[in-house]
């Protein structure tokens, strides 16, 4: 099979490449192993040099490798640049960091010394998404290579430039042979390889589908897991929040990467007091973004990755309309060229509609009305995803309700959801297990090593 580089935004065949055969991924898996020996033994400050010296290569070069993310994907290349820039950002942390994170604990035993030691495992394979192709691979790959462990990564098809440029990045940076390698393999091939004695542990990004795929392979292994799956975010407003950072936000966190993000607000869930508002102010915000060639700096909105990205877009917010959802704004494909779809916003969802119920990765907003906070919680919560959510309110008992009682990894007041490499990043429910990032991220795939050394007194032999 060939995996193949494709522009959204006008359908050109830009590279291919054959998908490696058997005997390469082997020779691989066992160039993984190898690496591991030596590179689990070098000193964090080694480590540290080098993945500083990736962070100097993403920031001097952010300008093209976000012209690669957007010609492969169709994110605008404002926010392709800042992502290089966070890549950065999130090596520099765990440069400074991981030594502190990893180092050994002590723990107070009678007659004893006890220890908590934090140890690499070794080859971990990573499946990451192409939704964003550089971001979710180095918020993986900074914490395993400073923890002492080897990446071995299987990119999403639609973006093989990206992963074969993010294995080049590390490899200038000074990482040895091995210590991080793309595979260039479709999906058909991941279960043999998380299946591979070489291979010590797995992590995913993707849909929920995806995932418990990946999870019955590495359990069947018993091989450890974390999984960063899909999301319905909720965002809800109250009516003591600042209205206007609210409408600007709820615009912002749902159009990010053209709509295409898990932890994008999905579902606007507004107490009925200040409803009409707010779904007109938002309704004219849509109005007004510009969606096209996401080279632009004018663009709001690019292309959708694929055409069948498109195309479940489509269907969705059509068969919610037949439902009886009403779409207020946009909706439709754009011709032309490319996988333009036009911002939308749907209400009056009844639960028979698609989208009440499924993930929505796209432009389009679903709008709700709810009563009091009650109602906004329950209606949060019915969700099977629970990954990310937003709350916008000035009212303390509110807060406080939101953060303990809204099913989801992440609480979010008066701000957008957003990844943070000094902060965990996962979800609950059908949004995952595990955690990324933060200290948290880098003890997921280490051995963690109860130690105890007793306190043996000295005998004199008579």
């Amino acid at each position: 099979m060939s995996i193949a580089s494709i522009n959204p935004a006008s359908g050109e065949v830009m590279r291919t490449f054959e998908e490696l055969s058997n005997s390469e991924i082997d020779r691989k898996l066992d160039l993984a192993s190898s690496a591991f020996l030596h590179h689990r033994k070098t000193e964090f400050s080694d480590r540290a040099q080098k993945m500083r010296r990736a962070a100097e290569i993403l920031d001097s070069e952010a300008e093209k490798w976000g012209r690669l993310m957007t010609q492969e994907m169709g994110k605008t290349l404002k926010s392709a640049i800042a992502e290089a820039k966070k890549c950065a950002l999130g090596c520099r942390f765990y440069a400074d960091r991981a030594q502190e994170f990893l180092s050994p604990e002590s723990v107070p035993i009678e007659n004893a010394k006890g220890y908590t030691y934090y140890l690499p495992i070794g080859p971990v394979l990573a499946v990451m998404p192409w939704n964003f192709p550089f971001w979710q691979v180095f918020r993986f790959a900074a914490p395993a290579l400073m923890a002492g462990n080897i990446g071995v990564l299987k990119h999403a098809s639609n973006v093989p430039q990206s992963a074969l440029a993010i294995e080049e990045i590390l490899k200038r940076a000074g990482f040895a042979e091995g210590v991080f390698q793309t595979l260039l393999v479709g999906s058909g091939k991941v279960q043999k390889i998380i299946e591979d004695r070489r291979i010590k542990a797995v992590t995913l990004t993707g849909s929920d589908a995806a995932g418990s795929q990946v999870a019955a392979a590495a359990g069947k292994q018993l091989k450890k897991t974390v999984l960063e799956l899909g999301g319905s975010d909720p965002f809800i407003v109250m009516p003591s929040a600042n209205f206007q950072a609210a409408v600007k936000t709820a615009v912002t966190a749902r159009t990010i990467n053209n709509g295409q993000s898990c932890i994008a607000a999905k579902r606007f869930i507004v107490h009925e007091r200040i409803y009409d508002a707010f779904q007109r102010d938002f309704v004219s915000a849509f109005q007004k973004l510009k969606v096209g060639e996401p080279m632009r700096e004018e663009t709001d909105v690019g292309p959708l990755a694929t055409p069948d990205i498109l195309k479940t877009l489509e269907e969705q917010v059509n068969q919610s309309v037949a439902k009886g959802a009403r779409l207020l704004v946009g909706g439709k494909r754009i011709p032309g060229p490319g996988n333009y779809y036009a911002p939308a916003i749907l209400a009056d969802i009844p639960k028979s509609a698609r989208v009440y119920s499924e993930e929505v990765f796209g432009p389009v907003a679903l709008l709700f009305k709810v009563q009091n906070i009650d109602q906004a919680i329950q209606l949060a919560n019915e969700s099977v995803f629970g990954l990310g959510s937003s709350v916008w309110t000035q009212d303390d008992g509110e807060r406080k309700r939101f953060i303990d009682e809204l099913e989801a990894g992440q609480t979010f007041i008066n701000s957008m959801v957003a990844s943070d490499p000094r902060l965990p990043f996962g979800g609950v429910k059908r949004s995952g297990y595990g955690r990324e990032l933060g200290r948290e991220g880098i003890r997921e795939f280490v051995n963690i090593k109860t130690v105890q050394v007793a306190e043996i007194r000295e005998s004199k032999v008579e």
